[in-house]
């Protein structure tokens, strides 16, 4: 059940979960987030990303309500980070590590990421020796696999990940969107990680839910070139999802999040090839 081995590429993020006020974050609607991991799971997926302080610092409990407590361990993959903003000690990262095991209910990590990486936290996660612990909690088998999420540019990335082959993934914002985007650079942040050998997860494939619904020109765009691409996502949900409407959102997030992944339709919007060092360089997931 490795996310970098598995056909089943799609993650639950848990960053962004139903809410009962919509101006309390930590509000999170449970009943509606057990129906949607139930959703997700029943559909073959296994992987779900959380972290310290999604969803107003309750995303960790959430989903060991929604997910851990009625599901067994086995049947699912588990991801969470650690935030360079939260930890001012070396002794932090333990506080915080042995936080998010009684929070989540789990006794280790599928994947553990520090978060956020960037040229400033890449400094405070070295003066912390931030790299050499998660190494040892691997060691330990409190988790089975390491990397980072990232957030800057590819020369940073590329002195990253040559400073630390250690790690052994990176997560990046991967959408047709931020491509070429000079500011986040997707294009060349994953032509980085190719080199270095290391699989991607995405994040962001659908910008926040922004891609999910595209402007009526583009839109038009999209048929005009594909006339059966609105038409699969559209009868694929109604086939598959005939349910609660907030939920029905969630699905259509995730169809649509799998089109636009699919390196077919990549190829072909982005106009141009992308060549790998290693084919095992690549694999999408839609949490963050």
């Amino acid at each position: 059940m490795d996310i970098f081995t598995s056909k089943k590429k799609l993650g639950f993020g848990l960053m962004r979960l139903p809410l009962l006020d919509a101006n309390d974050a930590a509000s999170i609607d449970i009943e509606q987030t057990k129906q949607m991991v139930d959703a997700f799971l029943e559909n073959g997926f296994t992987y779900f990303d959380t972290a310290w302080m999604y969803c107003g610092f309750k995303s960790e409990n959430a989903t060991k309500e929604a997910l851990v407590d009625r599901h067994p361990r086995n049947s699912y993959t588990l991801a969470t980070k650690l935030h360079a903003g939260f930890i001012k000690t070396k002794e932090d990262r333990d506080k915080i590590f042995e936080e998010q095991r009684k929070k989540t209910g789990v006794t280790y990590f599928d994947y553990y990421l520090l978060h956020d990486m960037g040229v400033d936290h890449y400094e405070i996660y070295e003066k912390l020796d931030c790299f050499h612990w998660l190494a040892e909690k691997k060691a330990q088998g409190l988790v089975k696999h390491i990397g980072f999420s990232f957030h800057d540019n590819a020369d940073v990335l590329d002195k990253i990940l040559t400073a630390h082959p250690e790690m052994e993934f990176v997560q990046l914002q991967l959408n047709y969107l931020d491509w070429d985007s000079v500011g986040i650079q997707s294009r060349k942040c994953y032509e980085v990680a190719a080199r270095h050998g290391k699989p991607v997860i995405v994040m962001e494939p659908v910008k926040g839910g922004t891609l999910a619904k595209v402007p009526e020109n583009a839109e038009a765009a999209f048929k005009a070139y594909h006339p059966d691409v609105i038409y699969y996502i559209i009868v694929t949900i109604i086939l598959w999802f005939p349910i609660d409407p907030n939920l029905l959102k969630f699905i259509q997030a995730m169809v649509i999040a799998l089109f636009l992944a699919f390196p077919y339709w990549k190829g072909k919007i982005f106009g141009k090839n992308i060549k790998t060092s290693s084919r095992k360089a690549e694999s999408e997931n839609a949490g963050n």
